[in-house]
């Protein structure tokens, strides 16, 4: 692999970085919403499956 100068190599940088395409506000805000209301589903239903998971073995625990 070829070396290169601390300003090809900035220029390199730059190049590559001017190719980023960046979000809209307007996506930014949408999957914010999205990752919120996907966040408040999963926490609903972990709470559910650890609640039926402990009742299950409260039972259990009666039966010994």
């Amino acid at each position: 692999m070829a070396k290169n100068s601390p300003g090809q190599f900035f220029n390199q940088v730059k190049a590559e970085a001017n190719k980023v395409v960046w979000p809209t506000r307007q996506e930014t805000v949408t999957t914010a919403i999205f990752v919120g209301i996907m966040m408040v589903i999963l926490s609903l239903f972990f709470l559910g499956v650890d609640s039926v998971f402990g009742a299950v073995v409260r039972w259990l625990l009666t039966l010994a």
